[in-house]
């Protein structure tokens, strides 16, 4: 998932969703000149090999639940079925934080990205071969307060092991696990993903979360280790300087969104943050290439008629509202906010059950289980109102 900016004059961070490999990676010899250590308070000791660590719990229930049956049958279908059959361990989905996998096997529930890990874990536990694999052009947007997320989606494929060389892989035998409907992602593009970057992308996750719950000092170390674990991960690059920026440290966040650009010339996020610093700094002529480039890669960026549609609501022009919605819901059908706020612009029109299809779908897309008792507290709301 990549941020980015739109009409607000406020900088985005960027919140990735995807999975992690099993071992820690060593630190590269040399590091890229972005990092400003003392300007944050030591606030937390990252260890990597807590990530995909197993509980005693996970411990007994692969013993117990999964092993049970891999004693007549295929492993990877005894751990398929033991996540997906709902009389087990009954996962759900909830976006509000990354979790590692003994946080999610507590929980039994979790982001796509803790999910997988959790997964990746008991598979590594029983001995099975683990790929991760992106799903490309899967990137969904989303907002927390004054700043703007976007999510990728990530799989991971199950192989039987059948020797020590760990490239070899029984291409017969290959299990995806997936936790969207399996229609959801029938005839997907795929690109297979390292050890290296998939951890940078769990650090960076927890880096955005922390700066989203405005844990400054935390955030910078999780996008710190971000980079050390990949440095050629563009994604970490946007998110610490947004926590430079906030911070305060305008030189040091413009130098790493430089950095950052350097490395992927074309990515939006990055220039649409460094544009918007660089107008916040008072150097508009520096800005003004970038946002030229930013314009013919990305002419209509994410939440523009979302945005739109807000300022007619203001000005009571509900009508124009419902239907800037309706454009942004048309590019992204899965956010919730764009169905609720749809949803009100027929509300005010008066077309009750117009907004009561619109809120039923808010809930069902839905990211997390507040949001979701929310709309469901607000679709009983209306269905109570008499209709003539």
């Amino acid at each position: 998932m990549h941020p980015y900016l739109v009409s607000a004059r406020r900088l985005a961070t960027l919140l990735l969703c995807t999975t992690l490999a099993a071992c820690a990676v060593a630190p590269p010899a040399s590091l890229p000149p972005v990092f400003t250590d003392s300007a944050f308070a030591p606030a937390i000791t990252i260890d990597a090999n807590q990530v995909f660590a197993l509980s005693e719990r996970m411990r007994q229930y692969l013993q117990t639940d999964v092993n049970r049956t891999v004693r007549t049958g295929n492993p990877r279908v005894a751990l398929y079925n033991a996540l997906y059959d709902k009389r087990q361990l009954k996962l759900e989905y909830d976006a509000s934080m990354t979790r590692n996998a003994s946080q999610t096997f507590e929980a039994r529930s979790g982001n796509c990205l803790s999910l997988v890990i959790m997964t990746a874990a008991l598979a590594h536990a029983m001995n099975l071969n683990v790929r991760y694999q992106e799903v490309l052009g899967e990137e969904n947007w989303s907002r927390s307060g004054d700043m703007y997320f976007v999510a990728g989606h990530v799989n991971l494929v199950l192989g039987r092991h059948l020797d020590d060389n760990p490239g070899n892989y029984d291409a017969r035998g290959m299990m995806v696990i997936d936790f969207l409907p399996s229609n959801d992602v029938a005839g997907y593009r795929t690109r297979e993903i390292d050890e290296a970057t998939i951890l940078a992308m769990y650090m960076n996750n927890r880096a955005a979360e922390t700066l989203s719950a405005g844990q400054l000092d935390q955030a910078y170390w999780w996008a710190r280790a971000a980079i050390v674990q990949d440095p050629s991960f563009s994604g970490a690059y946007n998110t610490l300087g947004v926590i430079q920026f906030r911070h305060g440290d305008l030189a040091a966040a413009r130098q790493t969104l430089a950095y950052g650009l350097t490395r992927t010339p074309d990515n939006t996020v990055l220039l649409a943050n460094l544009a918007q610093l660089l107008e916040t700094a008072g150097l508009p002529e520096q800005a003004r290439p970038l946002r030229q480039r930013l314009l013919a890669l990305q002419p209509q960026p994410p939440f523009h008629y979302f945005n739109l549609g807000r300022a007619a609501m203001e000005k009571g022009e509900y009508a124009e509202a419902a239907r800037l919605f309706g454009k942004e819901i048309a590019r992204d059908p899965y956010y919730h906010e764009f169905h609720f706020w749809l949803a009100q612009a027929y509300a005010r029109l008066g077309q009750l059950p117009l907004a009561g299809q619109q809120l039923a779908l808010a809930m069902d897309n839905s990211l997390t289980r507040n949001e979701h008792s929310l709309y469901a507290a607000k679709l009983q709301r209306l269905q109570a109102i008499p209709t003539h």
